[in-house]
């Protein structure tokens, strides 16, 4: 049984409070693309994880797809077979896509079907908080307003339909957690709630990504890169969570020619 985990960009990202257990609260907007891993499951004697495609750095333990298998065969003792579990990995990690969130949450509902546990949707979504803040949003996988840790859900009706994207993915390391030292929360300036209601050519004055000044001040190329795009033609660019990932969103068909000092890995998709 095969799934096809896609990564999320983030439109707008604000940090608004840091809390007392140490996390912060956010409000951004959840948007898929369709830049997919490849998870499959057949049947096996004993579970086990095989990973190809990019280099995925860390135990086999810490890995989010093994985790949501663990934590399913833990729930459900006796319903959950032994599987091989094999994963292909395309989305870059450590972006700001949210490629092993995506990875964990398909996972989740890989298992429910393959095994017919029959989880609905709320369900597989309480679990999948348990595996990262942002995975609940991958059981959706539509559009969605977030907050909080970025676990609280709203579904919001913005269509991206008829525009591409593209995403341009540096060889920069960008630590999420120097980020958020970096950040000095603020009330949002822009109800993204509502950003549906605000036509795209208005966005590039309208919405932001906290992320971005620090980040880019730290990283010129990619402020570089994201000018490079809106020379190029888009209508609006921005960094995905916090970083490295910086996407252009394009009239159909159009893109940008990118020329860099540092190694990229890019992709063009058309929202349908």
């Amino acid at each position: 049984m095969l799934r096809f985990p896609n990564c999320k960009i983030n439109l707008g990202l604000y940090v608004t409070n840091r809390r007392a257990d140490g996390y912060h609260d956010l409000e951004t907007v959840f948007y898929p693309v369709m830049v997919q891993d490849t998870l499959e499951v057949v049947p096996a004697e004993t579970a086990a994880l095989h990973v190809t495609g990019l280099e995925v750095a860390g135990n086999k333990e810490d890995n989010l797809v093994w985790k949501a298998y663990q934590l399913l065969h833990d729930a459900f003792p006796g319903k959950v077979s032994p599987v091989d579990i094999y994963m292909n990995k395309t989305i870059p990690m450590g972006a700001g896509l949210g490629g092993g969130s995506a990875d964990g949450a398909f996972m989740l509902q890989l298992v429910n079907d393959y095994c017919n546990l029959g989880l609905d949707k709320k369900k597989l979504a309480d679990m999948a908080l348990q595996l990262g803040s942002d995975c609940p949003f991958f059981i959706y996988n539509t559009s969605m307003y977030a907050t909080g840790r970025g676990e609280h859900l709203q579904p919001i009706s913005l269509s991206l339909k008829g525009y591409s994207i593209q995403l341009i993915c540096p060889q920069v390391h960008v630590s999420t957690a120097a980020a958020f030292k970096m950040i000095v929360p603020k009330p949002a300036p822009f109800a993204l709630q509502y950003l549906a209601t605000l036509p795209i050519t208005e966005w590039k004055n309208k919405i932001s990504n906290d992320f971005e000044a620090p980040v880019f001040a730290q990283h010129p190329v990619l402020a570089d890169i994201k000018q490079q795009l809106y020379n190029g033609g888009a209508i609006y660019s921005a960094m995905s969570g916090s970083g490295s990932a910086v996407y252009g969103i394009f009239e159909k068909g159009e893109r940008a020619v990118i020329t860099t000092t540092v190694g990229i890995k890019e992709f063009m998709v058309d929202f349908s």
